[in-house]
């Protein structure tokens, strides 16, 4: 009870293998269906016939779809990968201090002679490891599934934009810590994590596509995950570190509000 860290993780330790088992899952069967794309010639000449709103949406600017680059990032890495692991972090953080307190757990965890800046920091590393747990499962399968069918992916490139979904996912689960640790509400924080998660998403998304918008785009932390095709170009370490930085300042609200606030146990 005294290592609140490892404690979160024994506790988190089902659900993580299910996530990991999930994702591995998903890229794995991404994976063997790229051969159908790669040799059908039809898919580009296919996609054109789309509307450019509809792609942008849920595929981004993807050039060409056949390619091991385009392939991935229209079909994991604009949408599917982040939401999911988005998914992950939201639930994590909300649950990690209000879920504790609407159990009448926190309690029994603040009897104990830990400060509660300690219970929120180590709640906190414990959601940034899990995260990176999966993701690094996630370019696991990836790499070993590309290696096998001769993708020719970039290791180094592809562990760029699987880490800048991993910040930006810790960045949403920040937020949701840190209403959490405000007010206490469980679903609160995952409502609130998960509206300004898709807010950010469409943001980003129709940025492009309308005028009066456009200047906003950086407003979304999705547009420092994405914007600069970690896949393509490797990890931007002023848009990592944007994102890092925001997942330091709602920590440091989750503490100053955690210290302060009446608790309801």
């Amino acid at each position: 009870m005294r290592n609140i860290f490892f404690k979160t993780l024994r506790d988190r330790r089902r659900s993580l293998l299910f996530w990991g088992v999930g994702l591995a899952v998903l890229a794995a069967f991404m994976i063997a269906f790229y051969p159908v794309i790669r040799d059908a010639t039809f898919i580009s000449e296919y996609l054109e016939s789309f509307p450019e709103e509809f792609l942008a949406l849920f595929a981004g600017d993807v050039i060409d779809y056949s390619s091991p680059d385009g392939f991935l990032n229209g079909e994991l890495f604009f949408l599917m990968y982040p939401l999911l692991l988005l998914i992950y972090a939201v639930g994590f953080g909300s649950d990690a201090i209000a879920g504790e307190e609407e159990r009448s757990t926190l309690d029994l965890l603040l009897s104990n002679p830990i400060n509660r800046w300690r219970v929120v920091l180590e709640k906190f590393v414990a959601m940034v490891a899990c995260t990176l747990l999966l993701t690094f499962i996630f370019w696991a399968t990836l790499a070993i599934g590309g290696a096998a069918i001769d993708m020719g992916l970039n290791l180094i490139r592809l562990a760029a934009v699987c880490f800048s979904g991993a910040l930006l996912a810790i960045a949403f689960g920040s937020v949701a810590l840190a209403i959490g640790c405000a007010r206490g509400k469980r679903g609160l924080g995952i409502a609130v994590g998960g509206a300004l998660g898709v807010y950010g998403y469409m943001l980003n998304a129709l940025a492009p596509l309308i005028d009066w918008l456009e200047p906003f785009q950086v407003a979304s932390p999705f547009y420092y995950y994405i914007d600069a095709n970690p896949l393509a170009n490797g990890l931007n370490p002023v848009h990592a570190a944007v994102l890092i930085g925001l997942a330091a300042i709602f920590l440091v609200i989750a503490v100053l509000t955690f210290e302060r606030r009446d608790l309801a146990v």
